[in-house]
């Protein structure tokens, strides 16, 4: 999963683009889709669709997700039963009383985390550290550094941070990172950026399944602008963002063997 926004708001780029011929093509489509399938709205799809997804994971599927799609998936299924999404999605105003009705332990990684109220303010909640597109509230772009895990006892970490290089230059997304206040006890912290309150990659058991989420859009975008081109990877072949992408591919091969006593 990446850019995809699961509360239905649409990443709330109405309000910069709601005139925009790529950002009006977006919502019909999705407008369409949603009445085709029997939904009233698209964020009811959309929640609809997170539930499918947890459920997934939660009977022994492997997910990973980027950007945008870790943050607004976790706070769909919290959600559930929740409006979370402003006016312009759904015709009706988010619910006033959202935070105190989700519901946290249904998510997959976070926990306790507060929602953006207000429907002016191109943010969703306050797991996303960098607050890219929020003036006042955005933070610069560092260095993140990935752990080391032992190969023998965690086998499944140890691939997902294996690299050529152990210290990466920040990215940009919609959500770029994640607040450590956030996190639940359990999720396995993979990269983070020294001193900084925010985590840049994490790993998680849910159920039978596990999932693994990279904050950010495209490391070697890393301002990631509307209407920048596409990564041409031939030109970056040793690329070392991307080859966390490529660990996620090949995790599903990875089982934990039981340990000899």
């Amino acid at each position: 999963l990446h850019h995809e926004d699961f509360t239905g708001q649409f990443n709330k780029f109405s309000l910069g683009y709601r005139e925009a011929t790529w950002f009006r093509d977006l919502v019909a489509k999705n407008a369409s889709t949603a009445k085709r399938l029997g939904f009233g709205s698209v964020p009811a799809l959309k929640r609809d669709v997170s539930e499918r997804i947890r459920s997934f994971v939660e009977r022994g599927g492997f997910l990973f997700a980027m950007c945008g799609a870790t943050e607004t998936l976790e706070l769909a299924i919290a959600g559930h039963d929740v409006d979370l999404a402003g006016e312009f999605s759904d015709g009706t105003p988010m619910d006033p009383n959202a935070d105190a009705k989700m519901q946290w332990p249904r998510a997959m990684a976070f926990r306790d985390a507060h929602l953006e109220r207000s429907p002016f303010v191109n943010s969703m909640s306050d797991i996303d550290g960098h607050q890219v597109n929020v003036p006042g509230r955005r933070q610069p772009l560092g260095t993140f550094t990935l752990f080391n895990f032992s190969a023998k006892f965690d086998p499944v970490p140890a691939m997902l941070v294996q690299n050529h290089r152990n210290a990466l230059n920040d990215f940009y997304g919609v959500t770029t990172s994640f607040t450590r206040v956030t996190l639940k006890p359990a999720d396995v912290v993979l990269a983070s950026e020294e001193g900084a309150p925010w985590v840049k990659y994490i790993h998680g058991d849910y159920g039978k399944g596990s999932w693994t989420y990279l904050g950010g859009h495209d490391p070697e975008d890393p301002q990631h602008a509307i209407g920048n081109p596409p990564t041409d990877l031939s030109l970056r072949p040793h690329s070392p963002g991307y080859r966390l992408i490529l660990n996620n591919v090949l995790f599903p091969a990875a089982k934990k063997k039981p340990l000899k006593t």
